[in-house]
């Protein structure tokens, strides 16, 4: 039997998601995306298309995290073969909530990093929350390339359309996630204060989703697509390639800086499936290349 993930409906048909860690590898109550969550997103979004819902609230059950990014270790013991249908089935899972066809806001009240960020971002909104008096600010962002690989879910195609595009592109190039308290304007549609309870952000979420409703189901943004509705596009060209070009010369020349680009690039001429498809190819080049042995190697000999 399938682990369904738990969700809560309320009397307007809103639907709450709660991502949670995986019972066979708790890791002390962190969510990881590993082969087991990306199959409970795909059941449970699965369950939520038969039964219906007029919006979708994506909230982590985790007080550590949002969601910590991808199962590194998971990802590394995979052959290339492997791991691109590895990569292929999160991107499946992920683009399901698009495809149910209602409007749907991410909860970020934790970490939310790599593969984490890109779930929240097939969404169609981020709500955050800023972090409590002496508590640590949380990261947020796609540290990819930090690792010398790059994003394999979309990143470089959904925060450049988020976010001031330059700004995402360098960011995402350098493997540089901002702290809470710095995220770049955009990137939330709102942020609660401190000492906001998950609750709250559940709450202010169903009311983006009542606010937004009636002029998404006007405009027929909702057409049951599998593609994040916030990302890249060709008709946006002339904008990104504006932005593209100034990043490219503020980020040091690197082979991860360059796949990020190289998806960029054919995100605005080609669209979302291909360039997502480049980021796969990329990400399983990357990891080969001697810089990124190096960091993984050292990234994995702490995990």
């Amino acid at each position: 039997m399938p682990h369904l993930l738990r969700t809560d409906r309320d009397s307007d048909g809103i639907v709450t998601l709660w991502l949670e860690p995986n019972p066979a590898k708790p890791r002390g109550g962190v969510v990881v995306l590993d082969a087991w969550l990306i199959g409970a997103i795909t059941d449970a979004c699965a369950q939520i298309m038969r039964d219906g819902c007029t919006g979708l609230v994506l909230a982590s059950a985790s007080t550590r995290v949002f969601v910590a990014g991808a199962d590194l270790a998971e990802i590394d013991a995979l052959d290339d073969a492997a791991l691109h249908v590895y990569l292929e089935r999160g991107a499946a899972a992920f683009a399901a909530i698009p495809a149910l066809g209602v409007p749907s806001v991410a909860v970020i009240h934790k970490a939310a990093l790599g593969g984490g960020l890109e779930l929240a971002m097939h969404c169609d909104a981020l709500v955050g929350t800023l972090p409590a008096e002496g508590e640590k600010p949380w990261i947020i962002g796609l540290p990819e390339c930090g690792l010398c690989i790059c994003p394999g879910w979309g990143g470089t195609q959904m925060l450049p359309a988020r976010i001031d595009p330059k700004s995402a592109m360098v960011a995402t190039a350098n493997g540089a996630p901002w702290k809470c308290v710095d995220v770049p304007p955009g990137l939330f549609a709102s942020t609660l204060p401190a000492g906001s309870t998950q609750g709250d952000m559940v709450d202010e979420a169903k009311r983006w989703i009542h606010a937004e409703r009636a002029t998404f189901a006007a405009t027929t943004a909702f057409s049951g697509k599998q593609a994040p509705r916030r990302a890249i596009s060709p008709a946006d060209a002339a904008r990104m390639e504006a932005a593209l070009a100034s990043a490219r010369a503020a980020v040091p020349t690197s082979h991860h800086a360059d796949a990020c680009f190289d998806c960029v690039h054919i995100g605005y001429t080609r669209g979302w499936e291909a360039a997502v498809a480049a980021e796969r190819t990329h990400l399983v080049r990357l990891r080969h290349t001697p810089e990124a042995r190096a960091k993984l190697t050292a990234f994995l000999s702490k995990s």
